[in-house]
C-alpha cells in the first residue's frame, strides 16, 4: 500500500540545475540569430542577384538561337515591325516560315518584367538583341548593367 501512496503524491520541485532558460539567456541567442542574419542576408541577396542576370544571359543566348533559325528558313531576320512576334506566328505572306521558333513568348521578357529590345537597321544587318537590366536604364555595372547578344 506504500508503494501506492508513494506514486500519487506530487513530484518533488526541481532542483536549481534543472531549470528553464532565462530571459537573458533567449536574449543572447536572439542577437546572435540577429548577427548572423545580417552577414548571411547581403550574399543571399547577392546570389539572387546575379541569377537573375545570369538568367537574362541564358534567355538572350536561346532568343538569339531562334533568330538564327528563323534565318536559315525565312533567308533573313524579322524587321522592326515584325519583330521578336516572327518566332511566334508566320509573318504575312511567307511560305518558307516552319516555326514557332520559340517556346512562348512570355520568354520575351526579361527577368525584371521588361521585354528584350530587338532592333535590326538595314534588312541585310544582323539584329541586335538586349535588355537595360535591373534598373531599365542605359548603362549601369553588375545588376543594373546592360546585357547584349549580336
Amino acid at each position: 500500500m506504500k508503494w501506492f501512496t508513494d506514486m500519487t503524491k506530487p513530484a518533488p520541485a526541481a532542483r536549481s540545475s534543472e531549470r528553464g532558460i532565462t530571459l537573458f539567456e533567449l536574449l543572447v541567442v536572439l542577437v546572435i540569430l540577429a548577427l548572423l542574419a545580417t552577414i548571411v542576408a547581403p550574399r543571399v541577396i547577392g546570389y539572387l542577384g546575379r541569377s537573375k542576370t545570369d538568367v537574362a544571359q541564358a534567355q538572350l543566348s536561346s532568343i538569339a538561337t531562334s533568330l538564327e533559325l528563323f534565318y536559315l528558313d525565312m533567308g533573313r531576320y524579322p524587321d522592326m515591325d515584325e519583330g521578336l512576334e516572327a518566332l511566334m506566328e508566320a509573318p504575312e505572306e511567307s511560305v518558307m516560315w516552319r516555326g514557332p521558333y520559340f517556346g512562348n513568348s512570355s520568354g520575351f521578357n526579361d527577368p525584371w518584367g521588361r521585354p528584350y529590345l530587338y532592333l535590326r537597321v538595314e534588312p541585310g544587318d544582323r539584329f541586335t538583341l538586349s535588355t537595360l537590366g535591373r534598373d531599365g536604364e542605359v548603362g549601369g555595372e553588375g545588376e543594373d548593367g546592360d546585357l547584349s547578344r549580336s
